[in-house]
């Protein structure tokens, strides 16, 4: 059993206003050596597969089909054994 997580995040080229908020909102309490923030998103999974190998294929597939939007979107992720 593996245990993965999938980090997703806005390409750099696209805008962030949720970023742009909160980078705002950090200035406005006095936060004002912040550069720049992105916001994105984890997603957590659980899976069940015969290895880590398979895993992570299976991991790539459900990230480039489902889980993130590869025009607008980046993404990482990390997989772990759970014993």
């Amino acid at each position: 059993m593996f245990h993965a997580k999938v980090f997703i995040n806005l390409k750099e080229s696209i805008l962030d206003p949720q970023g742009v908020s909160v980078k705002k909102g950090l200035a406005n309490m006095n936060y004002s050596n912040v550069d720049d923030v992105r916001v994105g998103k984890m997603i957590t999974l659980n899976m069940n597969s015969p290895d880590r190998n398979s895993a992570e294929i299976q991991l790539k597939e459900m990230c480039d089909k489902l889980l993130s939007n590869p025009v607008i979107e980046n993404y990482t992720y990390e997989i772990m054994d759970i014993k």
